[in-house]
């Protein structure tokens, strides 16, 4: 299993092909803000191979009177998905997770088990990105107390923590996991969200990168992140758990 978190050796120019894995992704048409139709989905698709990747896990929202999904919708949707891929003869596999927001329901999610995870038991939750959470660490703990691995996503995209990498190393400390949007490095959501997560680049406090791909301009800024030199050190000096998925 070490042996698959040695650094990699990068050349210039280089993609995303090291870390095989994008794992978080809106790439299921029709069912939240990301691709509206097979078509967009598509190309997205096309995107990600021309980027070097070789594998996409999906993750639809999941949230209270807003993204009423559900295992079985997103199944449904990454069937379509899978059978236009094929049809089209886009060599991608995609398989399907989600991105829960905590709320209200996610405590009784949890607690039933009906929950989509990826990986070894990895969940991708988000927060508000106006109000910080009261009761997060206690939704950490929660989701460990049953038997789940919880990855919090684009944490450098709450300005509520911005005030100190103290923050991040709590939440990290609690065993809950950070996953950076590859796009911040690029300011594709401000200098407050580049500057906090290259900061997270610097201090090694990033487990996983995701392009968090709703549509096409994502997928340009996805390919704009290659230039950065945060980018460079990601996926030269980090231990990602990408390459583990």
């Amino acid at each position: 299993m070490f042996d698959l978190f040695k650094k990699k050796q990068v050349s210039p120019g280089f993609n995303y092909s090291g870390i095989v894995t994008d794992m978080h992704s809106h790439i299921i048409p029709g069912i939240d803000d990301g691709a509206q139709h097979l078509n967009d989905a598509l190309l997205m698709a096309k995107k990600f191979v021309d980027l070097g990747y070789q594998k996409v896990i999906a993750t639809p929202h999941i949230m209270a009177d807003y993204y009423r999904n559900t295992p079985d919708t997103i199944n449904k949707g990454l069937d379509i998905l899978r059978k236009g891929l094929t049809e089209n003869k886009i060599n991608l596999e995609v398989t399907a997770a989600a991105e829960y927001y905590l709320d209200e329901t996610l405590e009784k999610k949890i607690s039933q088990k009906n929950i989509l995870t990826f990986g070894d038991q990895y969940l991708l939750f988000e927060l508000s990105y106006i109000n910080a959470p009261q009761n997060l660490f206690d939704f950490i703990k929660q989701m460990q107390d049953a038997g789940y691995k919880p990855v919090l996503a684009h944490p450098e995209r709450y300005p509520y923590f911005y005030s100190s990498l103290e923050y991040y190393q709590q939440i990290k400390e609690s065993g809950c996991l950070l996953q950076l949007n590859s796009i911040s490095l690029s300011g594709y959501y401000g200098k407050g969200a580049k500057s906090i997560a290259e900061k997270m680049v610097t201090s090694y406090l990033v487990d996983f990168i995701g392009s968090d791909m709703h549509h096409l301009k994502h997928a340009y800024a996805l390919e704009e992140s290659l230039n950065m030199p945060s980018m460079k050190m990601l996926l030269t000096e980090h231990k990602l758990y990408n390459t583990l998925l």
